[in-house]
């Protein structure tokens, strides 16, 4: 796994518009050498501010939309439509407005959809979609994600594995269905740590004041169990994404920021 490499920009704004630019780029490459290019959305304000970003960048035309996967890194286990979840707040905030193909658009089941409320049999189905996805070159039963985002909690959770709850411990399964969350809803559908470790680069997303403790703790060393924003690493890279206010308890010998 890649060691953790940091960008602070001045505040959220600007941190959503270099981010949506860094994806862009980083979509238009992955198009150019292989055909596709496959990405992991996050939601949570600063996902959901990176994909508005990203609708109002004139550079997003260069990205050829009908040649790019769209996967979730965790969904809240909600009927179809509903405001809260990840995809309802995607469309509205950008994938409306672009040509996707509904296809390679692979939203998380919901908890009206074929499964009912049985969680489990939607986070096996969804990760059967994803082994069906993944190819022999890549390194598990998930496909090689060109960037998979994930927004940090203040508890330091990411995408729904939240610190010492049995979905930060799974090692086998790459794909769980979530009980008992200690944020609502408290029923989700998660990617676990094994399907995250397999995408090329983890970009984790923080923004606010209220994200500084977090970074600190993921940054200082800490356990994934305790803190599972630390178990989050790329196979070729690890950006964390911050604003001033989030990396404001980070030692400054941990940056200067990567390059881009």
């Amino acid at each position: 796994m890649s060691a953790p490499q940091l960008v602070v920009h001045h505040d959220k704004e600007l941190m959503a518009q270099a981010a949506a630019a860094r994806l862009i780029t980083k979509i238009v490459d992955a198009q150019a050498s292989r055909g596709t290019a496959s990405v992991v959305l996050t939601g949570g304000r600063n996902g959901n501010g990176l994909l508005a970003a990203l609708a109002a960048a004139p550079a997003r035309d260069a990205v050829d939309w009908s040649r790019l996967d769209l996967w979730w890194g965790d969904e809240r286990f909600l009927p179809e439509g509903d405001p809260e979840r990840n995809v309802t707040q995607a469309r509205e905030a950008l994938l409306d407005a672009v040509p996707l193909d509904p296809k390679r658009m692979h939203a998380m089941p919901a908890s009206d959809g074929p499964y009912g409320s049985d969680v489990e049999a939607a986070a096996e189905a969804y990760a059967e979609e994803l082994a069906s996805a993944a190819g022999p070159e890549d390194h598990a039963a998930v496909p090689s994600f060109d960037v998979l985002m994930l927004g940090v909690g203040p508890d330091t959770h990411v995408a729904s594995l939240f610190p010492e709850l049995p979905a930060v411990r799974e090692t086998e399964r790459t794909v769980v269905g979530v009980r008992g969350a200690p944020k609502p809803p408290p029923t989700r559908v998660t990617l676990t740590l094994p399907a995250i470790r397999a995408a090329r680069e983890v970009w984790l997303l923080a923004a606010g004041e209220d994200k500084a403790e977090a970074a600190a703790i993921a940054l200082s060393g800490a356990g994934e169990i305790q803190a599972p924003a630390a178990g989050a690493r790329g196979r070729a890279r690890t950006l964390w994404l911050l604003d001033s206010a989030a990396a404001s308890r980070l030692p400054r010998s941990l940056y200067p920021p990567a390059s881009p």
